[in-house]
Formats: C-alpha cells, sequence, structure tokens
C-alpha cells in the first residue's frame, strides 16, 4: 500500500532436485533436464551448510526499494502455501555507485568490471543465454549460481590496500587493472616488472577469473553484499580470532550458457589457488535452471510443466 512497484523483478529458476532426488524421479522431468544442467561439485574450501544449500525452486526478488522485494517474496511464499515451504534465504544489496558505474562490494573493490556487455546480443548469446541444446524450455534461459560467501571482513580490514590490491589484482580506487589507468583498461597479463615478476600476480582473483585464463569463458556477475549483523565464530586464518564478528559478506551470483564451461571449471581453480580465499567462505547456494520468461498467457516454465 502507497508503494510503487520500485521496478520491482522476479527471477524464477528450478534446481536439480526438482528433476531428481535421491534417484527417484519425482515430477516426471528428468529426461527433460538438459546436459549443462550439472551437480556442483564440492569445491575445495567449501564450508556449506545444508539448510542454505540447493532447493527445488529458487526467486530472485529486486527492486530499488528493499520492502517492495521483500512483500513480492513473502506474497509468493502465501501464494505457495501448503505446496512449498521457504529452505533458505538472504537478504542482499547494492550500493555506493552511480547508474552506469560498476558497483563496490563489501572490501571496497568495484565488482563485476570483467562482465560482458549486456548491449551485444551476439555476446550474450554466446556466454550468458541458454540456446536449443538445452530444449524448447531453456531456449532463451540461463543457469543461475548463487553462492553466499562470507567474509572476513575484520581479517581484510587490517591488510594494509597494497596488499589488497595485489590480492584483488586491480586498485582499489579507480578499479584499474594493476599497471593500468582507468577501470576498462584491458589486462594484460604477460606484463612483468623489473625484475621479471608478473605485475598481476600469478594468483590474484582477476588473473584467474579473466576470460584469457578460462579458455574465453565469460558469465554475467549480479552480486549482492549482505549483512545479517554479528555472530559468534572462529576465524580460520592467523591470528586466530573467535568471537563477535559480521556475519556479512557477498552473495555471488552468476548467469551463463553452460556452468561446465564457465562457472565450474573457473571456479575450481579459483578454489585452490585464488589468494582471496584466505578471506572468503563459500557457505551455500546451488546451481538453478532459469527459464526464459513466460510471454502473456503463460506462466513460468509452462514448456517444461507441460510438455
Amino acid at each position: 500500500l502507497e508503494l510503487s512497484p520500485s521496478r520491482l523483478t522476479i527471477t524464477f529458476g528450478f534446481g536439480a532436485t526438482l528433476f531428481e532426488k535421491e534417484g527417484k524421479d519425482r515430477y516426471g522431468l528428468l529426461p527433460r533436464r538438459p546436459a549443462a544442467f550439472v551437480d556442483l561439485p564440492k569445491f575445495k574450501g567449501d564450508q556449506l551448510i545444508l539448510e542454505r544449500t540447493g532447493g527445488d525452486l529458487t526467486v530472485q526478488t529486486c527492486a530499488d526499494d528493499p520492502q517492495v522485494a521483500f512483500h513480492a517474496l513473502r506474497t509468493l511464499a502465501r501464494l505457495a502455501d501448503g505446496k512449498a515451504r521457504l529452505r533458505w534465504s538472504q537478504t542482499g544489496f547494492v550500493g555506493g555507485f552511480k547508474p552506469g558505474e560498476t558497483p563496490r562490494n563489501l572490501m571496497g573493490f568495484k565488482d563485476g568490471t570483467m562482465n560482458p556487455d549486456v548491449r551485444d546480443p551476439a555476446l550474450m548469446r554466446e556466454h550468458v543465454w541458454a540456446g536449443a541444446e538445452g530444449g524448447d524450455w531453456m531456449n532463451g534461459g540461463s543457469y543461475l549460481v548463487a553462492r553466499p560467501a562470507r567474509i572476513a571482513l575484520e581479517h581484510w580490514d587490517r591488510m594494509k590496500e597494497a596488499f589488497q590490491e595485489q590480492t584483488m589484482g586491480r586498485r582499489k580506487l579507480s578499479g584499474a587493472p594493476i599497471g593500468k589507468a582507468r577501470e576498462t583498461d584491458k589486462l594484460d597479463l604477460d606484463a612483468v616488472d623489473k625484475d621479471g615478476n608478473p605485475v598481476v600476480a600469478e594468483n590474484s582473483h582477476v588473473r584467474l577469473a579473466a576470460p584469457e585464463s578460462n579458455n574465453g569463458a565469460q558469465m554475467l556477475r549480479r552480486s549482492y553484499s549482505y549483512n545479517n549483523g554479528l555472530s559468534f565464530t572462529v576465524e580460520r586464518w592467523p591470528p586466530w580470532r573467535q568471537g563477535m564478528e559480521y556475519d556479512a559478506g557477498l552473495l555471488f551470483v552468476c548467469y551463463q550458457r553452460d556452468p561446465r564451461r564457465a562457472f565450474i571449471p573457473m571456479f575450481e581453480k579459483m578454489s585452490r589457488f585464488d589468494m582471496m580465499n584466505q578471506f572468503v567462505t563459500h557457505i551455500g547456494g546451488g546451481l538453478y535452471a532459469c527459464p526464459r520468461g513466460a510471454r502473456p498467457g503463460e506462466y513460468v516454465g509452462q514448456n517444461l510443466l507441460e510438455g
């Protein structure tokens, strides 16, 4: 009441357990599960909380007003009463940027600089939108990975800015790759300093995530910061502190045409070598198949459920 739509958008996706759970084809959908819709492997360093992992359905509500987004989610939960129950939820936010600029995460760095250009239809078809290979119901959809990642912000905040930049491979203020001046400058992974060392560290976040390091693979990152308040935690990195720390971090969200080519091999490498792992722990999430948007007179996923 008395609130505008605030540019509300709602994105729906299906989890793997909707197709098969404990070896059972629950709803006769298993033959229509696309080959690209695989189970995520357990990555090195994962500390997944079962209650915050997976789910048959995922719903993402976004709006300029957080009350509008939350109300939309509550309305959907009410309509689903008796048919579905809530498994896990995470509220996120994007801040610290102007329209047309790259937002910053809680670590203070720009997040999403290397995204494919959403204004380029050919690039989006190549890297983001699923094609006919997934069946008619996924043609024009996308595979969503959502992974809440707790960041040891107290640990990170004690690091010198130069070390933070080395970890990321970018300058904190400008977002430019180390050795360059502007955020949009091309990443030069071959550049070395006067001693012959790589200008962009070999285990930096930006190097490991770059298309040049991943056979040209790209994905569209749409991540959100979160802050769940204080929580009693034990830090798993020196100086081995325990006590009240912020349960805060990043709800990593990305869309891609094929997770077997994009997120899975990319993160397999990052989970082992990324310098940022000493500050970030992935605690849940999953992979979901988001069908194309419903046309007038249709409901979401109609081609799958009635096909």
